[in-house]
């Protein structure tokens, strides 16, 4: 390995031990993720032996890219390096900065978490259909791909990187494709994913045309027109915004998280997305240079769109992971609005908001990957134990899976964004940087960043409102179903997978002035400035605008949180041992002893929300009402069929995919069958090309 000049170095230094330390780690996690998948091959002769090496080389990998990234964190120095791989004369080029080694940690940890719950969840799948190897196989070829993406320090790398990640979750989403469903699936999947993969490789070369190299130091040095950079950052918003799950270009991710294994699901959508929005923030911030505000406006307004729409989706859902999947489209959407946000204010020459919104962003990420992680583990446990995944058919499994229902509730309050977990520590340095809006000198700008804001309040509480549906129909109240009622807690390495993320999930939250620390580099490294005022009183505020404004002691919260609710217990511990406490059978109407029948569904929980926002989805609603032969005003039964679909398809796909097939048609009358015909294209192709040639 030899280390070399880099072009954003923080303080133009030679890398310490210390430092290539980082890139070493984050080299051997690639290797461990690799081998991983090389020791599943053996899972068919040796299936005991295999399953726990490949998960330990695979939790050995989340560590070492974890270490890594935390070292080049804390270091904040920028470290490169050579790989004689891929062709003679264009070697790998790999290098750990400060945004590369976040988003290595980022993929550490809950990789770490998947290779506890692994072990457990696979064991339904060791006597079916499919070989488990091939699981293996491609989890470790996953991650490792993922891994390399954010190691990537040309081109090159990065595209090769990019398709094998694709390629690999494409097999990872076919698992069972015995499934009509999961074939469907995963070819939407791999088509978008080559969609958008296509649009990345022309942004890079829009740079490397200009910068005269594939190197991320040749590109960075390009000299772009305004109009030219604008056709990369188009370029790349479509490639990057496609496998990130952008509403409209969102269709692939409802389809592929529901169908791929839950622990794939949790690698996908908690840190493959992340690794869209690193490819996106390493191409805008890091390649292009001097950024442009009305490129933070398209950010914002698609990231706006994608967080309404996404929670509008996930509420009308009633299959847990496909409402889990359409929330991760409207959680890339907050990530996209700060990002937004920052390139408004930057573009505009306000880099201390700029340096605000993408703290904002970069927190998200790191929420987003842990509490999204967290409910896909714990709805795996949930399948896994019930084999039910319709909301309409759980209910009451907090008696049946007390732990998993601790660590999901967890999950729930985090995503929710209700202090004192870390979701509402990122949304809330959103709206602090969408509340600096006045200072811009655009009216525009100025009038339409506060309904942003006011789009993020509604997504918020319209969030609060989707999980507290999925929350109390799946585990409050009484089962539904015979699998249901017969479920029972998931083992040690499950609950432990799970436990890991839930514990962040508040460390994150109740500790945001550390983390906010601990991300400083990175803006540095990419605005040439951190946020120094927002531990100007400690770690117990944090102050992200000024000492004096818009403080937020999550500490302190949780203190007064614990006080009240332990104040409350007993206070009615002792009215519960007085006579003024009455008990009584609950409430039923008249109706005898409480059943299933009389809970709240998850489609009755809905419905007014449905009702409000109507216009969003495509409603198919039916009523049929079965009366009496001898008594026509007597209702004997009543049938309601609702099926709610996504728009977008109507709109966009379906357009696009009757256009596809035409122009096909049209095509394919080229061939006939006639030899004499096909000679004569041939003929007149070699007129073509000699007419070019000469």
């Amino acid at each position: 390995m030899r280390c070399r000049p880099c072009y954003c170095c923080l303080f133009c230094a030679p890398p310490s031990e210390g430092t290539a330390l980082s890139l070493t780690l984050a080299e051997w996690a690639v290797l461990g993720a690799l081998a991983s998948g090389l020791f599943g091959l053996a899972a068919d002769r040796y299936p005991a032996p295999a399953k726990f090496t490949c998960f330990t080389l695979l939790g050995l990998s989340g560590l070492g890219a974890l270490l890594a990234g935390g070292a080049a964190l804390l270091h904040a120095t920028v470290v490169a390096g050579t790989v004689p791989l891929g062709l003679p004369w264009l070697h790998w080029h790999l290098r750990v900065d400060p945004l590369a080694g976040f988003f290595l940690a980022v993929i550490g940890v809950v990789t770490v978490a998947v290779a506890f719950y692994g072990p457990g969840y696979v064991r339904e799948y060791e006597h079916g259909r499919q070989s488990t190897a091939v699981l293996y196989v491609f989890t470790g070829l996953f991650v490792a791909a993922m891994e390399l993406v954010v190691l990537a320090d040309d081109a090159f790398v990065f595209m090769v990187a990019w398709e094998l990640m694709s390629l690999a979750s494409y097999f990872l989403v076919a698992y069972q494709h015995q499934h009509a469903a999961n074939r469907r699936a995963a070819f939407l999947y791999l088509l978008m994913a080559e969609v958008g993969g296509l649009a990345i490789l022309l942004a890079f070369g829009v740079l490397a045309g200009f910068g005269g190299g594939f190197s991320f130091d040749a590109m960075s040095s390009a000299v772009l027109t305004p109009a030219w950079a604008s056709v990369a950052f188009a370029l790349a918003l479509f490639g990057f915004g496609m496998k990130a799950g952008l509403v409209p270009l969102h269709a692939w991710l409802p389809e592929a998280h529901p169908v791929a294994p839950s622990h794939i699901s949790a690698l996908m959508s908690g840190v493959m997305l992340k690794v869209a929005v690193y490819g996106l923030i390493r191409f805008t911030f890091g390649l292009l240079g001097h950024l442009q505000w009305g490129w933070g406006l398209v950010l914002l307004v698609a990231g706006s769109a994608a967080a309404l729409l996404g929670v509008l989706y996930a509420l009308m859902q009633n299959d847990l992971k496909r409402l889990l999947a359409y929330s991760s489209v409207e959680n890339m959407g907050i990530i996209f609005m700060a990002l937004g946000l920052s390139v408004i204010f930057t573009g505009s020459g306000f880099p201390r908001l700029g340096v605000l919104g993408l703290l904002a962003a970069l927190y998200h990420v790191v929420n987003h990957a842990l509490f999204k992680g967290l409910l896909f583990l714990g709805s795996g446990a949930v399948l896994q134990r019930s084999h039910e995944g319709d909301l309409e058919r759980m209910g009451g499994l907090i008696r049946r899976m007390p732990v998993t229902a601790l660590f999901f509730l967890v999950g729930c309050i985090s995503i929710s964004g209700l202090p004192p977990f870390n979701g509402f520590v990122s949304e809330w340095l959103t709206f602090q940087t969408a509340l600096q809006a006045p200072a811009l000198h655009s009216g525009v700008l100025r009038a339409l960043i506060p309904v942003t804001a006011a789009v993020l309040a509604l997504t918020g509480a319209l969030a609060a409102a989707c999980f507290v549906k999925v929350y109390g129909v799946a585990f409050l109240g009484r089962a539904r179903s015979r699998h249901v009622r017969h479920a029972r807690e998931v083992g040690l390495g499950m609950r432990l997978g799970q436990g890991l993320l839930a514990v962040l999930c508040l460390g994150f939250g109740v500790l945001p002035t550390f983390v906010v620390r601990a991300l400083e580099p990175i803006t540095r490294q990419l605005l040439g400035r951190g946020l120094p005022s927002a531990s100007a009183h400690g770690w117990l505020w944090l102050t992200p605008v000024a000492p004096d404004v818009a403080s937020y002691g999550a500490p302190l919260v949780l203190a007064g949180m614990v006080l009240f609710g332990g104040l409350m217990f007993a206070l009615l511990n002792a009215r519960a041992h007085t006579r003024l406490v009455r008990r009584v059978p609950p409430w039923s109407s008249g109706f005898g002893p409480l059943d299933a029948r009389m809970q709240y569904t998850s489609t009755a929980f809905a419905d007014p929300i449905r009702r409000i926002f109507r216009p969003v989805w495509d409603l198919r609603e039916q009523i049929e009402e079965t009366r009496d032969p001898v008594q026509p005003l007597r209702t004997i039964g009543i049938r309601h069929e609702l099926r709610v679909e996504d728009r977008s398809w109507r709109v966009l796909y379906e357009p696009v995919g009757r256009w596809v097939t035409a122009a096909a048609r049209q095509v394919g009358r080229i061939q006939t069958g006639s030899v004499r015909t096909y000679l004569a294209y041939s003929f007149f192709t070699l007129l073509v090309l000699l007419w070019l040639i000469t």
